[in-house]
């Protein structure tokens, strides 16, 4: 009888069960904690830790600043739009206003932004930010605008996105927006091309309108060279910025982002290399010669950014249907797959495992100029302390062998893009351009790259991601996110031995050692914020399939 009752209330509760009502409850109680318990002032970070006494990105740290880079503030207000649009719950539209909000704090005199915002109010005069007043005379600090790694790009597309949901009625939105893309049209130089970072608008009559080709000879050391005013394609930032002119001109209905766009897209027909090497270079001088940027970074054509240029002439065609944005993709894809390494014969090098494992198609990401050798970066020793300080003390020499090699920067990246944008381009060239064109909403921080909406996830991953969810409405999980108190850190690129009073304690290559003050270890749970923005997508895209 008893075994009977058991039975017949785990069946009521089960048919009691409405996974949609546990997706939506789960859904703002993490938006809940995220936006009253993790926001600085609207901003974010890539990590807290498990009990929120500490916080910390790669540039902002603690809780007066909050990243701007794509992982932090902009993917959690890209979050919040995404359970707006799924649910229709004016909470969530509130969150990415607040967030928005935080971006037009930060928004500099330039007229973007740099990595991170300082909200302490004495620290914030070290920061010409717009929202503290005219800038007339304060063009000094720290007013640097980064295009490098999608962080003004994505933070305009968030400006852009939020700004349109309210129905650009929110003065303050909206202007920042407008001020961040005229700032863009104003830097962007004669040729199309885009720096990767700027603090003043270009002297046009010092940039001439040249193809790209190769020097006469380039240097074999790194020359400790300026290179933020060169042209880069370096992480897709020319890439993005073309793309955030083409939704602007889509949301705002203004032709000039739509000819800074197509301006644009005429640097990637200028910045292909000729033969015998038809592909791009990560960056450019002003005679259109690839040059340096970082130590790790050398002139050479690449097999890295080139996927993303491509990938924008694609784009470009679907929106405007000219074929000329086709025209230099067969003879640059012929050249990839042409350069694809051949498989090793042996035990894989230790980069080769990471970028490329198994069997995978795998390509340098530099190739010497001309002889279209793969081009390594020798691994080093790196030793950072408390005062910014930092020291390299061996290694980062060129290389034919990727042996012994860095892996915080992938000099090998993987092949596997090539066959299917071989297919894709196929596909595209003979379809009816009108049909191409992408939808008026576009998602993501690079709507270029086509990366759709998570499939529907099933009512089995939804329910491990509300079992996950804890008390609070956090995610929680194994990692270590530091102390604010490191004195030192030590990247060791080879063997070593270490002594603490007197004991030697082996240090093996790819070891870090961080020493920090006190007694306090550092925590090992944390709060992420990409599981967070992962998680919240699996959600919504539950709680949005038909």
């Amino acid at each position: 009888m008893i075994r009977a009752i058991v039975t017949f209330l785990c069946l009521v509760s089960i048919l009691a069960a409405d996974p949609r009502q546990d997706a939506l409850a789960a859904l703002r109680k993490a938006v809940e904690f995220y936006r009253t318990k993790a926001s600085i002032h609207g901003g974010y970070h890539y990590s807290y830790a498990e009990d929120l006494s500490y916080a910390r990105s790669e540039h902002g740290e603690g809780f007066t600043q909050a990243e701007v880079q794509r992982e932090a503030t902009p993917i959690v207000g890209m979050t919040y739009l995404d359970a707006w649009q799924t649910t229709g719950d004016r909470y969530y539209l509130a969150a990415a206003r607040q967030t928005a909000n935080a971006l037009v704090e930060g928004q500099l005199c330039s007229g973007g932004w740099d990595y991170f915002i300082e909200f302490d109010p004495a620290k914030r005069k070290s920061y010409p930010y717009r929202a503290d007043g005219p800038c007339e005379g304060r063009a000094h600090g720290r007013h640097t605008t980064n295009l490098d790694d999608n962080v003004t790009q994505a933070n305009v597309r968030l400006l852009m996105r939020v700004d349109r949901e309210l129905k650009f009625q929110e003065a303050k939105i909206h202007e920042a927006a407008q001020f961040a893309l005229d700032s863009l049209v104003k830097v962007q130089y004669p040729n199309g091309a885009w720096p990767q970072r700027y603090t003043r608008f270009p002297d046009h009559a010092q940039h001439r309108v040249l193809r790209a080709s190769y020097p006469e000879s380039w240097p074999r050391e790194w020359p400790n060279a300026d290179y933020r005013e060169d042209y880069t394609f370096n992480d897709n930032s020319i890439v993005d910025a073309i793309d955030v002119m083409l939704e602007a001109s889509r949301i705002y209905k203004e032709p000039r982002y739509r000819a800074a766009a197509e301006k644009g897209g005429g640097f990637l027909l200028l910045a292909q290399m000729p033969d015998p090497q038809p592909g791009w270079a990560q960056q450019y001088d002003r005679d259109m010669h690839p040059v340096w940027a970082r130590r790790f970074e050398p002139p050479s054509v690449t097999g890295g950014e080139a996927q993303g240029v491509m990938k924008m002439l694609l784009v470009l065609y679907r929106e405007t249907g000219d074929k000329k944005w086709l025209e230099p993709l067969p003879r640059a894809l012929a050249y990839y797959q042409k350069s694809l390494l051949p498989p090793v014969n042996g035990t894989p090098s230790e980069m080769r495992r990471r970028a490329c494992p198994g069997q995978a198609p795998c390509l340098a990401r530099f190739m010497e100029l001309r002889t279209n050798r793969p081009l390594y970066i020798t691994k080093g020793t790196r030793v950072s302390a408390l005062n910014g300080a930092a020291a390299i003390v061996d290694g980062y020499k060129l290389s034919y062998d990727d042996g012994s090699v860095i892996t915080h920067y992938a000099v090998l990246v993987s092949g596997a893009w090539v066959a299917p944008l071989v297919e894709e381009f196929e596909q595209v060239r003979k379809a009816d351009a009108v049909s191409l064109r992408r939808p008026d909403r576009l998602r993501g921080l690079s709507p270029w790259n086509d990366r759709p909406r998570a499939a529907a996830a099933s009512e089995s991953r939804v329910g491990v991601v509300v079992a996950a969810l804890d008390p609070r409405g956090a995610w929680v999980e194994d990692g270590v996110i530091g102390k604010a108190d490191r004195l030192v850190s030590v990247f060791a690129a080879k063997e070593m031995v270490l002594t603490v009073g007197g004991k030697a304690i082996p240090i093996h290559e790819n070891d870090t050692i961080d020493l920090f003050q006190g007694t306090q270890p550092p925590r090992q749970k944390i709060i992420r914020t990409s599981t967070f923005a992962r998680n919240v997508e699996t959600l919504c895209a539950y709680l949005g399939k038909k």
